[in-house]
């Protein structure tokens, strides 16, 4: 009897391949299958043969939307900088977008990265996706072979061993917290609804760090990011990352360092959780990607909830729902401008 996943990947393929062939798009961007256990790699599928190789499982961890600026742009006539705009409709290009995923689309379009008319959302619930690191803890100094998903277990194996576990003892954080799985703007349904999940407290983990006192706060921040190598993968794998020149590249003038040293690692990571202030829809890309396994998650949660308790904004819910960091209301909270002197103490 065929698995969730695996009624969901034929439905993908059908569904691509059915774009294709009628030529409404140009590209269907999914996953296939990884070289290693517990991956699956983004793949654009051009033609319809190329849309067997897609796959749907719990390892597709990976924002799609991070691609999609860029594919859109791949499907354009080639033109020079002062050329004029080619006239007519451009080619479209289809994609999966999960709860998550849909918003940063939403965003996408809203800040002018994304044209709405091009893209074809194949809509599809996340019944959550797995941390490779979880599964990997359980298995420390064994070697992981193989990996083979079932509905509500997985059965890993390497040499000499076999275990089955259950898949949602080692669901991704984020997707623990989770209350939107799914999307929130699609033009095609993949699979079954999700339903809106509920969660007793999604931002206990930033109130823990919140309790804290200031210099226990410093202690964590400074052991959670020390292991920080530069590798910027948390930046070249986030939706919202799109500056021509990012402040860590920019040189006139220079934001922050370019080396390990604590002050310019920390600058880096509160200058970018701040660049997504409103935007984050806690997709994970970027804690997944972490070869250091950084909890830096932490800190854009931490912004998230700060914008949804003083401002009631959530990111990219609705296209018309306005961007916090480029809107203002005049009874929007302003308790941290200084509006008074201090009184005068008699020249002290």
């Amino acid at each position: 009897m065929a698995t969730i996943n695996e009624k969901i990947s034929e439905e993908i393929r059908a569904q691509a391949r059915k774009l294709l062939e009628a030529k409404e798009v140009e590209a269907f961007l999914g996953y296939c299958q990884g070289s290693l256990p517990m991956t699956a790699r983004p793949f654009v599928a051009r033609t319809p043969e190329d849309t067997d190789k897609l796959v749907w499982n719990s390892f597709c961890v990976l924002n799609l939307a991070n691609y999609l600026p860029a594919l859109l742009k791949s499907l354009e006539p080639p033109r020079g900088p002062r050329d004029p705009a080619p006239e007519g409709p451009l080619p479209r290009a289809a994609i999966l977008a999960t709860g998550c995923w849909s918003r940063n689309i939403v965003i996408q379009i809203q800040e002018n990265q994304v044209d709405r008319d091009r893209v074809v959302i194949c809509g599809i619930a996340s019944r959550g996706m797995v941390a490779q690191a979880k599964v990997k803890e359980l298995f420390a100094g064994r070697e992981i072979l193989k990996v083979v998903e079932e509905d509500h277990k997985l059965l890993v194996s390497g040499k000499g061993f076999s275990e089955e576990i259950n898949r949602w003892s080692v669901i991704r954080n984020n997707c623990l917290t989770c209350i939107h799985p799914d999307p929130v703007m699609f033009d095609v349904r993949i699979g079954e609804e999700g339903g809106q999940r509920k969660s007793d407290n999604r931002f206990a983990d930033v109130e823990e760090i919140e309790n804290k006192s200031a210099a226990q706060r410093r202690q964590w921040f400074e052991e959670e990011f020390a292991s920080c190598i530069r590798c910027y993968a948390c930046r070249n794998a986030c939706p919202l990352c799109y500056c021509p020149t990012c402040f860590v590249d920019d040189a006139k003038p220079q934001w922050v360092g370019k080396s390990v040293d604590q002050v310019d690692t920390s600058i880096f990571h509160i200058l970018r959780a701040y660049h997504c202030a409103g935007r984050c829809t806690d997709c994970g890309s970027c804690e997944s990607v972490c070869p250091m396994g950084i909890n830096m998650r932490i800190l854009t949660k931490k912004l998230t909830s700060d914008v949804l308790n003083l401002y009631g904004s959530e990111a990219g819910l609705a296209l018309d729902s306005p961007l916090p960091l480029t809107t203002f209301k005049q009874e929007d909270p302003q308790d941290f401008i200084i509006t008074e002197q201090p009184a005068d103490k008699g020249g002290e």
